[in-house]
């Protein structure tokens, strides 16, 4: 069943200005299943939240979806075209001040967590 597919398209949707290019592409391997996500890039914002906290949200409502299926859930947000989003910080780097490649979203955000 794809319950996870329709219940983040229907929180994304919810949640976005441009619904209609929500695109989620659902794979399922041994790790489990994994949600590719890509949204406007004017809803990237909406979408991630302030320090990660919607994403974190949405991926933790994901997982327990997934319990409840008996299956391990994981969400993948692609980064629109050209970047970092071009937000109002000119992209988010990575705080330590090394001038490394730039980090995927999922990495920053995964670095809020700590």
């Amino acid at each position: 069943m794809e319950l996870d597919r329709q219940f983040l398209e229907y929180v994304v949707k919810a949640l976005v200005d441009h619904p209609d290019d929500v695109r989620i592409n659902r794979t399922v391997d041994e790790m489990g299943v994994l949600l590719t996500m890509d949204v406007h890039p004017e809803d990237m914002g909406k979408i991630i939240g302030r320090s990660g906290n919607t994403a974190k949200a949405i991926r933790t409502l994901l997982r327990v979806v997934g319990m409840k299926n008996d299956a391990r859930v994981n969400l993948k947000i692609n980064e629109p075209e050209g970047g970092m989003g071009g937000g109002r910080n000119g992209g988010m780097g990575n705080g330590n001040g090394s001038s490394s490649a730039p980090k995927t979203l999922d990495e920053a955000i995964d670095d809020l967590k700590m």
